[in-house]
């Protein structure tokens, strides 16, 4: 048999060989231990076994390999009718009595003891029918044809309604015996075995195995946890059709060479850059892709989406939003390419209730709105039904049962309106554009829109409550600087008041008169800085290096012409620190304030300036009323809590919060009768800075 021996037939049988063995070994994998799946594994694995004793003899030409590939071709004819005759022995779906007949079964052990013969004849020589070769042929060609017969008997048994599920085998099968008929027919006739069909055969077998796969997951039945991505579907047709369609042209442009003459290779040359240029046209055309898709999902899958990676990929399309796309147009792409639409807008709900276009994708803007109160926006929210346009203007459905507003007829190119609800709320709807190629909105697709319709509308509520605290943060902020700054306005306006009742009696002294017009000038200053803060056009944190020395001179000399109680400044060394200078002003100031007030004036309040390693020391000390260490604990440092009658507690407040805002430390020693002690502890101004520049540097 060395004419048989063939490149082709060793790659055509190794193929075969590598596909089963992976398919077999897979089904093993998946399978949950059920009779019919058992069936289809041990035909697999011995199709492989087959399919490799045939490569191992067209790689070495032994005689011997070829006879223990016959042998395993009856083991495999055995197996695949052991297979549908365990398809037939299920219960109908009519009755729970078997569709299988009582003649098949000895039958098939008939049929495959003939064919062991047939390979012993074969293999020892026995001229039974003519010679060995026609005997061997003859028992076989009886054997497929007989397969034929079994899948007829299969395939006519089963409901016609439920042949969905097994047309791809019945297929696979049909088209393996027609083959193998082919072969022993042409052998029988002929008496010779035909190289280039036994080539082939290796190969013919392979391309049935996507068809037994896809069987294999439409029945879950046969116990098989079987899985076919709908992605490599789509890619295999694909590549498949634009193999077969470069072929085609390749053929063609062949025997237009051959067969034009002087323009022969012209008309190829521009032929095949025609050809080119059209299947790049097609091949990134949306409309296409989208047909093969809707094709092979309504003719190769039980379910339409495979909901695993659509659910994963609406959550990255929503998750990836800000990378180029806002998040309403985000849910505008996700939710069109669920039903291969060109885009479509958004409306979301405002602030006054109306709902009105926020983002859109490929589609023009809109000045369209509708009331939360509307019929159609009650209707959205109690139903939470998917609009389907396309059959109200076809009057599939009765228009007086949707409440649609009148906008939706201006509109012709709208398809779907997709509501969005969270927690009980219409967040918005989503408005479809029509599809690239035409989509049957079953439950299937309804359902899976509403599935990404409330993800999505939850990631808008989000959307929305995020802005919502972020105003409230914003307002808060400037409710707290207000506070602060009515804080200081208040101490301006009593140092203002105090100086007008000292006027009367100091008016004609020249020193008040100085004294007076700097205190108006430090106040409007204040007022000034104030107000800009107020406004924004300073930044209230803006840090540059205060010297303290001449900041607690201005706090000192301030205070004295206001208060009888004499303030004394004890070390006041040349020290800086990173500060706003006019808010750690009024922080020092708001001590000393309260050291003075809390102070009798026969009582006195020092100020003392020190150094102590890397910190600045600024100790304010009274020898006034104190406070108790429950007071100090519980009440001096919260917000709106104060002892005084004019008071707004927010003053010690302030100063232990900036402090901390610069790094440093506050402590407070009290007793009631003997006075008060704060002790405020800053970082130098030096220390701050390389401070700074470590931190960035690591």
């Amino acid at each position: 048999m060395e004419f048989i021996l063939s490149q082709v037939s060793v790659w055509s049988y190794a193929f075969a060989t590598l596909v089963h063995a992976v398919f077999g070994l897979y089904l093993v994998v998946a399978w949950r231990k059920g009779a019919r799946g058992g069936f289809l594994i041990v035909a697999t694995l011995v199709s492989a076994l087959w399919a490799g004793a045939s490569w191992a003899f067209s790689a070495t030409g032994w005689i011997w390999l070829f006879q223990l590939a016959c042998l395993l071709d009856v083991l495999r004819l055995g197996a695949w009718f052991g297979f549908l005759l365990a398809l037939l022995s299920q219960p109908s779906q009519d009755s729970s009595e078997s569709a299988l007949p009582g003649w098949p079964r000895p039958w098939v052990l008939g049929v495959i003891t003939l064919s062991a013969a047939g390979v012993l004849c074969l293999s020892v020589g026995i001229p039974v029918y003519g010679t060995p070769l026609r005997t061997w042929a003859a028992t076989s060609l009886f054997s497929s044809v007989f397969g034929l017969v079994l899948l007829e008997l299969f395939y006519r048994s089963v409901p016609e309604r439920s042949r969905w599920g097994i047309k791809p085998v019945a297929l696979a099968l049909g088209g393996l015996f027609a083959f193998d008929v082919y072969l022993y027919a042409d052998t029988l006739l002929f008496s010779r075995l035909h190289p280039v069909i036994w080539s082939v055969r290796g190969f013919a077998h392979t391309l049935t195995i996507p068809l037994v796969a896809v069987s294999a997951s439409r029945n879950p039945e046969w116990t098989f946890r079987v899985s076919v991505s709908r992605h490599v579907v789509f890619h295999s047709t694909a590549l498949a059709g634009s193999g077969l369609y470069l072929l085609t042209l390749a053929g063609a442009g062949y025997y237009m060479r051959y067969f034009g003459g002087e323009w022969g290779e012209a008309l190829q040359l521009a032929l095949t850059f025609g050809g080119a240029l059209l299947l790049s046209v097609i091949a990134f055309s949306g409309a296409f892709r989208a047909r093969l898709r809707v094709l092979l999902a309504k003719h190769f899958f039980a379910y339409r989406y495979d909901y695993r990676k659509e659910w994963l990929g609406v959550t990255q399309a929503l998750s990836m939003a800000g990378d180029g796309l806002s998040l309403g147009e985000s849910v505008v792409k996700a939710l069109a390419d669920l039903v291969e639409s060109p885009g479509g807008g958004v409306w979301l709900r405002d602030a006054n209730g109306e709902y009105s276009q926020q983002a859109r994708l490929n589609m023009p803007h809109y000045a369209l709105q509708e009331h939360e109160n509307s019929e159609f926006a009650r209707y959205l929210l109690e139903r939470e039904w998917v609009v389907n346009l396309a059959e109200l203007r076809g009057a599939l459905v009765s228009p007086s049962e949707f409440p649609l507003p009148e906008w939706v007829s201006e509109l012709s190119d709208m398809w779907l309106i997709v509501p969005l609800i969270s927690s009980g709320v219409l967040v918005g709807f989503v408005v479809l554009l029509t599809p690239r190629t035409p989509v049957d909105v079953n439950w299937e697709v309804l359902d899976l829109l509403k599935m990404a319709g409330r993800q999505a509308a939850s990631y808008f509520a989000r959307m929305q409550a995020a802005e919502a605290l972020l105003e409230a943060r914003k307002f808060d902020a400037f409710n707290r600087m207000s506070a602060f700054v009515v804080h200081d306005l208040k101490n301006l306006v009593a140092q203002l008041s105090l100086m007008l009742r000292n006027a009367e009696r100091h008016k004609d002294n020249p020193e008040f008169q100085a004294d007076m017009l700097d205190t108006i000038r430090h106040v409007e200053e204040r007022m000034r800085g104030l107000m800009a803060q107020l406004m924004e056009k300073t930044p209230i944190n803006q840090r540059k290096p205060v010297h303290l020395k001449p900041l607690i001179e201005r706090i000192v000399q301030s205070k004295r012409m206001f208060n009888p109680c004499p303030v004394f400044v004890a070390g006041a060394p040349d020290i800086s620190v990173l500060a706003h200078s006019e808010r750690l002003e009024r922080i020092l100031g708001h001590i000393v304030q309260n050291a003075l007030d809390a102070t009798s004036e026969h009582g006195s309040v020092v100020i003392e300036l020190s150094q102590e390693r890397n910190q600045a020391c600024v100790t304010v000390r009274d020898t006034g009323s104190g406070m108790s260490s429950a007071f100090v604990r519980e009440q001096l440092f919260k917000a709106f809590q104060t002892t005084k009658a004019s008071g707004m507690g927010i003053g010690a407040y302030e100063v232990q919060q900036y402090v901390h805002e610069l790094g440093g430390s506050l402590s407070v020693q009290s007793e009631v009768g003997s006075g008060t002690c704060f002790d405020v502890r800053l970082p130098i101004a030096d220390y701050s800075r390389n401070a700074g520049n470590e931190a960035v540097a690591n």
